[in-house]
């Protein structure tokens, strides 16, 4: 009878904060952070649609020279009790200057993982001394996926503002938007609010405000692809009159559960259908070569008035954090 051996992976936790300067640290045997640019079933003649970005290996059994042998923690602790004497303990830090986790959804209902940055955790039985590219077999390894989350900075900078001018035609003055914002950080599922002020000097009526939010992912790794996707998009029905003002205020609340139909939308990693949110803005660290994040994230509002009559006055903000 062959000896049976069983690989059994304990984690704390599956998310781990990026404070910019800092990653919370984890427990684990290997970490791996890859790009992925096609789901794993379009794998073909030894091609992989996968391109490591970091990688870190510990040897912790047998025990001896060059194996990693870290300080308990109180979680290490509650661990090694859990599993039992067979425990070995590992600890990890994640490097500042790694991307965050991000899936390009498939949307409608699609659960691959067509497009993104993702962290593997994952223990496997070595037939072969330190050897990286030796071939497993599925059966000797354990894996498991973790994310690593933008954390917002405790600093909240002035918001935004835009403003524009636009003449019509049969009309010999324009109409002037202006809009702002208090704040230029908000954080998942807090409603955002715009101020919007409108000098219609025009023989034109202003009929409705149109507010939408785009979403644009820059894939900066292999390529300059740069994808926009609507997020939000809502009507306020606010009239101006011809040679009259307006000042208003809007709130918006962009949130995937919205929009989880649309197809292309990159999402903070993917772990359970409803345990992600958009995608953060990326946030990069002082130093950091860009090209090695994967994917960039920015969000930009844009308010557009709809006139009576045909026409449309726009004005674009600046990026700010969903």
């Amino acid at each position: 009878m062959k000896d049976k051996i069983q690989i059994t992976l304990f984690l704390a936790k599956r998310d781990y904060v990026d404070h910019v300067g800092l990653v919370d640290n984890i427990v684990f045997v290997v970490l791996a952070c890859a790009f992925r640019y096609g789901s794993e079933d379009l794998d073909v003649m030894g091609l992989s649609f996968r391109k490591d970005i970091w990688i870190k290996r510990f040897q912790v059994y047998p025990a001896g020279a060059g194996s990693h042998k870290p300080t308990l923690s109180p979680v290490h602790e509650i661990l090694i009790k859990k599993a039992g004497g067979d425990a070995c303990p590992f600890s990890f830090e994640i490097p500042v200057n790694l991307p965050c986790s991000i899936t390009v959804d498939p949307g409608s209902g699609d659960k691959r993982k067509a497009c993104g940055v993702d962290f593997e955790v994952k223990a496997y039985l070595a037939m072969e001394a330190d050897n990286p590219d030796e071939k497993l077999d599925k059966k000797n390894r354990a894996r498991l996926i973790v994310r690593k989350i933008q954390f917002a900075p405790s600093y909240v900078g002035p918001g935004p503002k835009g403003d524009i001018c636009k003449s019509f035609m049969m009309s010999d003055k324009p109409c002037h938007l202006e809009i702002s914002m208090d704040k230029d950080l908000f954080f998942h599922g807090e409603p955002i609010t715009i101020k919007i002020k409108v000098r219609n000097e025009s023989n034109k009526t202003v009929s409705k405000i149109n507010v939408t939010v785009d979403q644009q992912a820059d894939v900066v790794l292999y390529s300059s692809d740069k994808y926009t996707q609507c997020v939000h998009s809502e009507e306020f029905a606010e009239t101006v009159d011809a040679e009259a003002n307006l000042e208003t205020s809007v709130k918006i609340t962009p949130l995937l559960a919205n929009v989880k139909e649309t197809k292309g939308l990159a999402v903070d990693g993917r772990l359970k259908d409803d345990d992600t949110n958009l995608a953060s803005t990326s946030i990069l660290a002082s130093g950091v070569d860009q090209n090695l994040m994967g994917i960039l994230v920015t969000y930009k509002i844009k308010v557009t008035l709809m006139v009576a009559g045909g026409g449309l006055l726009g004005g674009l903000m600046a990026s700010v954090l969903e």
